[in-house]
């Protein structure tokens, strides 16, 4: 949401400039009063006077001086818009706020520059120039250039740690947000360190990064590191790779989600779980996976076609197949700093991830809607670094891409857009033909800054220097020369095994010399005792009995300043011949929960290995008939229900388990019956569903392709259209529905006679 400042150097009207040698825009693109202020504001009455286009307020010397800041910064917040150049910038600014206007939050940020983003040739230091997501982001994660495709390893293969790695190391908090997969490029680069940005899963993995499989001693896959980097906040997309089992190591044969379950996370899939997280930390850090693959975008595709320059010009849709259950990118962005907020600080990198999938696909609106997405995500880093006064934000791109805006027809393809100010804006995409995937390109890109070190981004300045800024801004400390006692980032986890098998645990700490000493409580003892010879990072217990159950280990990591000892982690010893199958996490359910999407669940976590499972889907606690597979896609019949899942456990020579799943899905009601009627050039809309008294919600009615009123909020289920706008004679309405919450949305085609 806009918010204005209270800054007192922030109140007059500034803008980009240059300066000398700088060649610096030291001043975000547009009139700034405050941080993101009103854009109705900011446009000029007349932009055809005299200084009437001007956004500069009389000189700006001492303002800019007022703004660096050379202070260390408590918290850090890294805004990416993916593929998000400066004509992507522009396009958005130009639809939405108008040519004149400013984006509320990417415009804001008082300090501005260009950094260089080309990534090098594989195993040398050859520059290639037009980089991909892995590389560019492994740049300002670790500041290292890479190859492309290339997770946070150098250009021959070497991991390099992350900022976000750093900052946990230094008793930061941290954070990672995407609309994206939470294994795809960007949010990666900060939790794994692979050869391929591909290898999302333990299946993938084994065959294309086959010597960084777990089973073949390797970190393994992006998701088996993200799980052991720990952040306290993770939220994307990416459910489906959960699904996949470990071919190796603690978890073997489990499903990652299953080993996230295990391992304490807290495990989220809609905006009202999301809502309802209080807490996140190192004991139970939240997952939130909202999306089987990428999450939904905001608005709906315009095709770029060969001449769409010339067509009329159109207005972008809401997207009618986004899943309103799915948080925003500022709803989730908000979420996560007021997670993180602590007395030590935090990192939290951000993402808008679907402006360059849009970009790839030639999808003005879906860019241009994503952009805008990102933007309110920007206003709520913003709000939290103004008000707190020791954040440093800044906001960038990984990447250029391929979107112009021009002034006509292209001999590639485009797009023509009628925008807010009621100007067209002709977009066109000229590097792959319809259908194929626009390209990356390699131009220099904005980045931008506001709070403690951000004049460090003025100027020309290469990827790599973010990381650097970002690091010396949290005064964090390299892992090299330890100043601190060491700072355990993963240590043991509780585990279950059955008598007579073998527990593992592990420790990783933020440097390689440090010495460690395993310790041990017995069941019912008063203290912990050394375990002689267990010095390493790894630490097997064998041939465990019925008495080693409840007991407790963990383990002191020394460096040549101090001494920092683990949380202690739980041995669960189950007996191997009591005959029972008992489930030691219990099953999840995971996916949209709109009619015609598709629920999955796992089996969660057995007392026994090999186990075979039975599936059965329930609605509102009766099976399902036929629902017996471990996906289920949602019908109609199951609209205001809520399902779940129970799975029952079989092996021979065992009696039956049987497990409920905690997590439930509440399917969406049904569609709404929708009744429209023409009374004095105005429209009466009714929107109702069976139960409900009172559907919130908003009505847009179109007139073909013709907007003729957008956004009318329901009072009591009911709203009133004008239809001044139209001509007499006959017009065949579309009256469109956008339901709140749990309420599907709906439309009614009507024809109408204006006399």
């Amino acid at each position: 949401m806009p918010h204005h400042s209270n800054h007192p150097y922030i109140k007059r009207a500034v803008r980009t400039a240059t300066v000398g040698v700088l060649a610096a825009a030291v001043i975000g693109g547009g009139v700034s009063w405050g941080l993101s202020a009103s854009n109705t504001d900011a446009a000029p009455a007349n932009l055809g006077q005299h200084g009437g286009a001007a956004r500069l307020d009389g000189d700006q010397s001492d303002t800019i001086k007022a703004l660096i800041n050379p202070a260390k910064a408590k918290n850090v917040i890294l805004l990416i818009g993916d593929g998000m150049g400066d004509s992507e910038i522009t396009s958005a600014r130009d639809y939405e706020y108008g040519a004149a206007g400013r984006l509320p939050g990417i415009d804001a940020l008082p300090l501005t520059g260009q950094y260089t983003t080309y990534s090098l040739k594989k195993g040398t230091t050859q520059p290639d120039y037009v980089p991909d997501s892995a590389a560019t982001g492994t740049a300002w994660s670790t500041g290292t250039k890479s190859y492309d495709n290339a997770v946070s390893v150098d250009t021959y293969g070497v991991p390099q740690t992350s900022l976000l790695e750093l900052a946990k190391a230094n008793g930061l908090k941290t954070g990672v947000v995407t609309t994206s997969e939470i294994q795809d490029a960007t949010p990666a680069v900060q939790l794994a360190h692979i050869s391929q940005r591909s290898c999302y899963g333990p299946v993938k993995t084994s065959t294309t990064c086959a010597s960084e499989a777990l089973e073949n001693g390797g970190l393994g896959s992006i998701t088996e590191q993200m799980l052991n980097t720990r952040p306290d906040v993770t939220l994307g997309g990416g459910a489906a790779t959960f699904n996949e089992v470990a071919k190796a190591g603690q978890y073997k044969n489990q499903t990652l989600l299953a080993q996230a379950q295990t391992r304490g996370y807290q495990l989220v899939n809609d905006k009202d779980g999301l809502a309802a997280v209080t807490k996140a930390d190192q004991d139970a850090p939240l997952l939130g996976l909202f999306h089987a693959g990428n999450m939904d975008v905001r608005w709906k595709e315009i095709p770029a076609t060969n001449g769409g320059a010339d067509l009329p010009a159109a207005r972008c849709q809401v997207n009618p197949t986004r899943n309103l259950g799915q948080p925003t990118l500022g709803a989730m962005t908000e979420k996560a700093i007021s997670l993180l907020d602590n007395d030590k600080g935090f990192f939290l990198q951000v993402e808008g991830a679907s402006i360059d999938k849009k970009d790839h696909s030639a999808d003005a609106c879906g860019q241009i809607g994503e952009t805008i997405d990102l933007d309110e995500a920007v206003q709520e880093a913003l709000k939290f670094a103004e008000e707190q006064g020791n954040t440093s934000v800044f906001v960038t791109a990984d990447h250029a891409h391929t979107s112009q805006i021009v002034d006509g027809n292209t001999p590639g393809l485009s797009v023509n857009l009628l925008t807010n100010e009621g100007s067209e804006l002709k977009i066109s995409y000229g590097t792959a033909p319809i259908g194929g995937s626009q390209q990356h390109t390699g131009s220099q890109l904005r980045v931008a800054g506001y709070g403690p070190r951000a004049a460090n981004v003025i100027g020309l300045t290469d990827q790599t220097d973010l990381f650097f800024t970002m690091r010396d801004a949290l005064g964090l400390k390299t892992v090299a020369n330890p100043v601190v006692a060491p700072q355990i980032v993963t240590g043991p986890q509780h585990t279950s095994v059955a008598e007579g098998g073998s527990a593992t645990f592990g420790v990783t700490t933020d440097e390689s010399v440090a010495t460690y000493q395993w310790q041990l409580k017995k069941a019912g003892a008063a203290n912990f005792t050394d375990l002689t010879g267990e010095t390493s990072d790894i630490l097997t217990l064998a041939g465990l009995a019925a008495t080693d159950n409840g007991s407790e280990v963990r383990v002191v990591v020394t460096n040549k300043v101090g001494t920092t000892t683990s949380a202690a982690a739980r041995v669960t010893v189950t007996l191997e011949n009591d005959g029972r199958l008992a489930a030691s996490s219990v099953p999840a359910v995971v996916g949209a929960t709109r009619v015609g999407s598709t629920l999955t669940g796992s089996a969660g976590v057995w007392n026994r290995s090999d186990v075979a499972f039975t599936y059965s889907w329930l609605r509102n606690g009766k099976a399902i008939s036929g629902a017996v597979k471990s996906t289920y896609k949602i019908t109609a019949a199951d609209a205001g229900a809520t399902l779940s899942l129970r799975v029952q456990a079989t092996k021979a020579g065992f009696k039956t388990g049987t497990a409920l799943s905690l997590s439930t899905a509440k399917v969406a009601k049904v569609t709404p019956k929708i009744t429209a009627a023409v009374a004095k050039k105005s429209l009466a809309v009714t929107v109702s569903y069976s139960g409900l008294t009172s559907v919130t919600g908003t009505v847009s009615v179109f007139d073909g392709k013709t907007v003729v009123k957008t956004g009318v909020h329901l009072v009591k289920g009911k709203a009133t259209v004008s239809l001044a706008s139209l001509k007499k004679g006959k017009h065949n309405l579309r009256v469109a529905f956008f339901g709140n919450e749990q309420l599907n949305s709906g439309s009614k085609n009507l024809t109408v006679r204006i006399k």
